[in-house]
């Protein structure tokens, strides 16, 4: 089925993954999330989308992490999503920057408790001694935190990427593939085809 071609990224967007939701095995908000450090040197992970919208897209993680401490050196990132049921993927590129503090509160106070203490436990993407030592941080902040809600730890937020391109590409055969570039100008998006 070709791309409907529309004014505003963000409904086709929007439109994509509201198919994924119902068509994708796997999780349809992960995407793959690119960061590079000051040298240039780039590294991916997956990600796990938690909004999207005219402020950009949001995902929520460690700021002392890898992915945290190249965001501070370079704030440009790209994420990619595939749908592999869907034949489709969504390239989206951009600058990053935090969400506000009550969004990343209330986030957090959606999250499973497990889920919040393992926040407080987990020195992401630093060296682990040993499986014990993780187990144990997450003992003494379930013990920290057994009675009451669990705070958000300074440490944790939420980034949003606002994108400057949002590209749609959609198999089809003979690898003569769909491809819809939208790029943001300074108040209205501007879209065109590229080759396959």
């Amino acid at each position: 089925m070709p791309i409907t071609e529309l004014n505003d990224p963000l409904t086709l967007f929007h439109n994509w993954l509201r198919e994924a939701e119902e068509k994708e095995e796997n999780v349809p908000t992960a995407a793959c999330l690119a960061t590079s450090n000051a040298n240039a040197i780039p590294s991916a992970r997956m990600v796990l989308l938690k909004n999207a919208d005219d402020r950009g897209f949001v995902f929520y993680t460690n700021l002392d992490s890898r992915k945290g401490g190249e965001i501070r050196q370079n704030p440009h990132a790209a994420l990619c999503f595939h749908w592999k049921s869907l034949d489709r993927q969504v390239r989206v590129e951009g600058t990053v920057t935090l969400v506000s503090e009550t969004d990343a509160d209330a986030y957090f106070a959606t999250r499973p408790r497990d889920a919040q203490i393992g926040a407080w436990a987990s020195l992401q993407s630093r060296t682990l001694r040993s499986r014990s030592q993780l187990e144990n941080q997450v003992a003494e902040y379930s013990a920290k935190f057994a009675l009451g809600p669990v705070p958000r730890p300074g440490h944790w937020s939420g980034y949003c990427l606002n994108p400057t391109n949002i590209e749609f590409w959609e198999n089809r055969s003979s690898r003569l593939h769909d491809r819809l570039k939208y790029e943001r100008t300074k108040d209205r998006w501007r879209h065109e085809w590229l080759f396959p």
